[in-house]
């Protein structure tokens, strides 16, 4: 049913009401709903490792045979824009070089003036990649809790040390699509605590494959990074762990962090220090999900995007699953999402938001408080599943 509701999200920029034209939609339909009903043996074989990876080679790189004009239209198709690689457009013959594709992110990612503020702010938080965003918190009782419905929190992270550590937070979900640049940033500085993977399918991130498959981020191939904020240098925040998601057809999660630029890659490991809007890693080709967590109560984030989750103007596969407005907004890499809640920077935060609401031009005044700005948002529209 899902699968065929037309699927929008928020533009950020604007405020806009944008309808998503979904990558092989009438495929990942047929895969989660006749398939998944009537051959669960294929179904089960299509999220594979090996499966995914074959798909992928056959959509992105066979299909194409380095071909020019074959790579001219599919980048015309999915609307991207090419002057802001750093290689200039004849450069890609392939689905999968455009893809992973390089930008002039310190030019492009936000403009110079945002980045630059922020970076000097060691209290905020930045998107990790271009891509639709989401929030929801994991204490009961909160307007943004949200139960267990995008992931099973036990299956998500494993480790028992981590799951103490972020019991009761909040996390924020960022699903790319095709399109979209398919580098992950680091979305706060800090040093890495811990980094490992955890084996797993290969679903769909397509919003009607996840609408029926049930909690499908925790049983997906995922590489979890976490990061001790609270560190000299760091962006004070708490532990923050960065869940990189694959999906069908993406074989891996390249771990290729740069200090600067795009140079000198190399892999995570524990005591690394990351810098804040860096490349971290690169998702091989489709679309994926990254997911950030935050400890209980450390993190505000930007009111245009919690108010933007409960838009009734727009249409989103999600709503109809929550049983309430669950919109989507569009959000670019090394941009701005949310602050430090701790007790020193409360009231900076406060103030930052009301200047970030005047600048998105929102139409409301600024609440006294943030906890008033949840109970305004929410009263109507409560996601308590």
């Amino acid at each position: 049913m899902y699968n065929n509701i037309t699927h929008q999200y928020i533009d950020r920029k604007t405020g806009e009401v944008k309808t998503e034209h979904l990558f092989k939609d009438h495929v990942i339909n047929f895969i989660y709903s006749r398939l998944r009903e009537n051959a669960h043996f294929c179904f089960n074989l299509l999220i594979s490792g090996r499966t995914s990876s074959l798909l992928g080679y056959l959509t992105f790189d066979f299909s194409f045979s380095r071909n020019r004009k074959k790579a001219e239209s599919f980048i015309k198709a999915l609307n991207i824009n090419m002057s802001e690689c750093l290689l200039p457009q004849e450069s890609f013959l392939s689905a999968r070089q455009v893809f992973e594709r390089q930008i002039k992110y310190w030019r492009y990612r936000p403009n110079e003036l945002d980045f630059h503020e922020s970076l000097h702010d060691k209290n905020c938080v930045l998107s990790p990649c271009d891509s639709k965003m989401l929030v929801g918190s994991l204490k009961p009782g909160t307007p943004l809790f949200i139960k267990e419905k995008f992931f099973q929190y036990r299956e998500l992270l494993e480790k028992e040390e981590w799951l103490e550590c972020f019991k009761n937070g909040e996390f924020a979900i960022f699903r790319l699509t095709p399109d979209e640049y398919h580098y992950n940033h680091t979305p706060v500085s800090g040093k890495i605590a811990d980094f490992y993977e955890i084996n797993g399918r290969y679903h769909s991130c397509n919003p009607g494959a996840v609408v029926r498959e049930v909690t499908p981020y925790s049983k997906n191939q995922r590489v979890v990074t976490v990061i001790n904020t609270d560190v000299e240098n760091g962006s004070h925040v708490g532990m923050v762990a960065m869940i990189e998601v694959t999906a069908m057809m993406i074989g891996r999660v390249e771990q290729c962090y740069s200090h600067q630029y795009y140079d000198n890659p190399s892999p995570m490991h524990k005591e690394m220090f990351i810098k804040l809007g860096q490349p971290k890693s690169l998702f091989r080709p489709g679309s994926s999900t990254v997911i950030l967590m935050f400890e209980s109560d450390r993190i505000v984030f930007s009111p245009d995007i919690i108010h933007n989750m409960h838009r009734v103007d727009a249409k989103s596969r999600f709503s109809g699953w929550f049983g309430g407005s669950l919109v989507e907004t569009s959000v670019r890499v090394r941009e701005e999402i949310g602050r430090t809640m701790s007790p020193s920077s409360h009231h900076q935060t406060l103030t930052h938001a009301n200047s970030f609401h005047k600048y998105h031009n929102l139409d409301k005044p600024e609440p006294k408080s943030f906890s008033d700005s949840l109970a305004k948002i929410t009263r109507k529209s409560e996601i308590r599943i």
